[in-house]
C-alpha cells in the first residue's frame, strides 16, 4: 500500500530517532513531560475520533505508541513512518500494519481512510511548502468529511522548557533558543541534549496551513497546557487520582485561545469538506 522508496528526510532527524528513545519518552515519561503528552493526546483523540471500527492512517506514527491503543480500541490502523527502526517496532504490534513512507507523498488511494493522524511529521518539515504538501496529501487520502489531526510544537516550547530546566542560564543554550525565535521557529541541529531539525509553529499559522491544504479547521487543542511547566508534574502523574485531576484541569483550558501557545504541543483538527 505504501511506497518502499526511502523518504527524503534530514539525516539528523533519522539519526535522532534511530536512537530508539522516543517510545520510552512517551510511555515511561521524563522531560519534557512525555507521559503527560501521551495521555493528553489520547484523551483528545478519543473525543474526536469516529466510533470504531474505522480506518486510521497514522502518518509518522513512530514506533506505534498511539497505533497500539488505537488498534486495541477496535480501529483498523495502518502506520507509515520514514524511520526503519520505527517501522520494525510498529510492525510487531497486534492489529497494526507498518511500512516506510513519506508524509508528503502518501501512496494510498484517494478517500481510502476515515481518519489521518499526523502526530509527528509537520514539526520535522522546516519548509512551509512541505508542510502544506503533507496536509494536502492527508486531505487526498481521507474520505469526504473525514478527520485529519496534526500535532505541532509550539513556537515558545523550547524557551519554556529550558527555563523550567534552568538550562536557559547556560549562554550557548540561551543563544540557540533565542535564535529559534529570531528565525520564526526554525530549529537547527545542535548536540548537547537538544531536539533535532524542526519547525516550532504559531497556532494561527497552523490554521492557515490547514486552510491552504484545503482542510476546514474544526478545533485546536493544547496538549500539555500549562501543567508541563510545573515542577511536580511527573510525580503527580504517578498518583492515579492526581493524574486524573491534571488531565481534567488541562481539558478546561485546552482550547482557550489565549493559552494555546503555552502548551508544548498543539493538536489541530480539520475535515475534508469536498
Amino acid at each position: 500500500m505504501y511506497t518502499e522508496t526511502a523518504p527524503q528526510v534530514h539525516e539528523e532527524i533519522l539519526a535522532y530517532y534511530a536512537r530508539g528513545e522516543e517510545d520510552a519518552r512517551l510511555r515511561e515519561g521524563g522531560a519534557p513531560a512525555g507521559r503527560l503528552e501521551f495521555w493528553r493526546t489520547q484523551d483528545v483523540l478519543r473525543r474526536l475520533l469516529p466510533e470504531a471500527p474505522a480506518r486510521i492512517l497514522d502518518v509518522g506514527g513512530g514506533s506505534g505508541v498511539h497505533a497500539e491503543w488505537l488498534a486495541a480500541d477496535g480501529y483498523e490502523v495502518a502506520l507509515v513512518d520514514p524511520v526503519p527502526l520505527h517501522v520494525e517496532q510498529a510492525s510487531r504490534l497486534p492489529g497494526v500494519t507498518a511500512r516506510l513512507g513519506d508524509a508528503r507523498s502518501l501512496d494510498a488511494a484517494d478517500a481510502s481512510y476515515d481518519v489521518v493522524l499526523m502526530l509527528g511529521p509537520l514539526y520535522h518539515l522546516p519548509e512551509q511548502t512541505d508542510r502544506v504538501r503533507a496536509l494536502a496529501a492527508a486531505r487526498r487520502v481521507v474520505r469526504p468529511d473525514g478527520l485529519v489531526v496534526a500535532a505541532t510544537i509550539n513556537r515558545y516550547a523550547q524557551l519554556h522548557d529550558l527555563l523550567r530546566e534552568e538550562r536557559y542560564f547556560v549562554p550557548a543554550h540561551r543563544e540557540w533558543t533565542d535564535a529559534v525565535l529570531a528565525e520564526e521557529g526554525r530549529h537547527g541541529y545542535h548536540d548537547d541534549g537538544f531536539f533535532t531539525v524542526a519547525h516550532f509553529a504559531q497556532p494561527d499559522a497552523v490554521r492557515a496551513e490547514f486552510t491552504d491544504a484545503g482542510l476546514a479547521v474544526e478545533g485546536q487543542y493544547g496538549v500539555e497546557g500549562a501543567a508541563w511547566l510545573m515542577g511536580g508534574v511527573e510525580e503527580w502523574l504517578d498518583d492515579p487520582a492526581r493524574r486524573e485531576a491534571v488531565l481534567a484541569a488541562s481539558r478546561h483550558i485546552e482550547s482557550e485561545p489565549t493559552l494555546l501557545g503555552v502548551s508544548g504541543h498543539l493538536l489541530t483538527a480539520g475535515t475534508r469538506r469536498t
